[in-house]
């Protein structure tokens, strides 16, 4: 069978992008080798319409779907340019859905290790009123270390992360942690959201002056799940995470391990595999053993039915013999079956065998 040569195929970094060759090639591949007619197939050199990059894309030539822009990006601008915030929405307005704009509500947080909580907190932002223009404030990583504590994803992760969600219109870098005048006037914030309660105090009540101008609306918290959970979750099974990413080819580097624990959490690993090769082999060794025990009591069973009635009639006949014998040197006769009408003969016999 002629072969098909990969080379001439597809793309090739020499410009020729997989031209058809007329003649297969020698390459000793198994594969079918295609012999395409040039004059009714072209080849074009095709170049992807986007850039995949890890954090930085170009998503104009996206045109399906997007994530939502920065708030520095140019459909932001163009969103923010068009909303006339002289004409301020009263929550009965925008609640009943007869606000002429978009009503534009802002969301704010930390959002590390993005999981269904926060996309349930936005999705219920987005729908607070009938036409919402969604803005989320995500914090930095220097803010929040200060505030809260250590992130697990770097703040461009949670910014992706966010900016990914389909409830969202628009993200905020670097985010306050309390929210000004001046923060609300310059993104024409009509309304924040925010999760219901919250755990602060009347003393320290960072949205009480949203609260006495009612632009505080509320959200529910999920309760089953939080970062702080999850977080605790991989922390409790510290053990078992390292000993799977040492699995995966992490070094001991990556993972922070001095030598020793590296050494010892390798021989856990090799515990395992020999636990579990030993659990394997235990099974294949009993499943082989009830089969041959099978098989023994088949054959015991078939052949001890099959010599079951010789040996009975051949134990019948020794015992007879033998009696018979018994009887011969005693010089006594064998009572016989006919011999049953007499009863003194009878007597007499059992009489000698002390039976009366």
């Amino acid at each position: 069978m002629e072969n098909f040569d990969e080379n001439k195929a597809s793309p090739s970094s020499s410009g020729d992008h997989g031209a058809p060759s007329a003649s297969p090639p020698a390459s000793g591949r198994s594969t079918p080798y295609f012999d395409f007619d040039e004059a009714q197939y072209t080849l074009h050199n095709y170049e992807p319409p986007f850039s995949m990059g890890p954090y930085e894309m170009n998503f104009d030539d996206f045109t399906i779907c997007k994530p939502c822009p920065l708030a520095t990006d140019a459909r932001a601008m163009e969103e923010l340019a068009g909303c006339n915030y002289t004409q301020r929405i009263p929550y009965e307005l925008a609640r009943l859905g007869l606000a002429k704009r978009r009503v534009r509500v802002y969301a704010d947080g930390i959002y590390d290790l993005f999981h269904q909580g926060h996309a349930r907190q936005l999705m219920q932002a987005k729908n607070i009123f009938p036409n919402v223009y969604l803005i989320v404030g995500v914090c930095s990583d220097e803010l929040t270390l200060k505030m809260k504590g250590r992130t697990v994803m770097a703040g461009h992760e949670r910014y992706e992360a966010v900016r990914h969600c389909r409830y969202v219109d628009e993200i905020v870098e670097n985010a306050p942690w309390k929210l000004t005048y001046e923060f609300l006037n310059e993104h024409k914030i009509d309304f924040v959201a925010h999760d219901f309660p919250y755990g602060v105090g009347a003393d320290n009540d960072i949205y009480s002056v949203l609260k006495a101008r009612g632009m505080l609306v509320e959200t529910q918290r999920t309760a089953t799940v939080s970062t702080t959970e999850i977080v605790g979750r991989i922390v409790k099974d510290y053990d078992l995470y390292v000993r799977r990413n040492l699995a995966r080819g992490y070094s001991a580097q990556q993972l922070n391990l001095s030598f020793l624990s590296e050494k010892k959490v390798r021989l856990q690993i090799k515990m395992e595999e020999l636990k579990d090769r030993g659990k394997l082999m235990k099974g294949i060794i009993v499943a082989k053993w009830e089969r041959k025990t099978r098989k023994l009591m088949a054959a015991f069973l078939q052949t001890f039915e099959r010599v079951l009635p010789t040996f009975w009639n051949e134990s019948m006949s020794r015992i007879m013999r033998a009696w018979e014998s018994i009887a011969a040197i005693n010089g006594e006769e064998q009572p016989m079956a006919n011999d049953s009408d007499d009863s003194d003969s009878d007597s007499r016999y059992g009489f000698r065998r002390g039976l009366l």
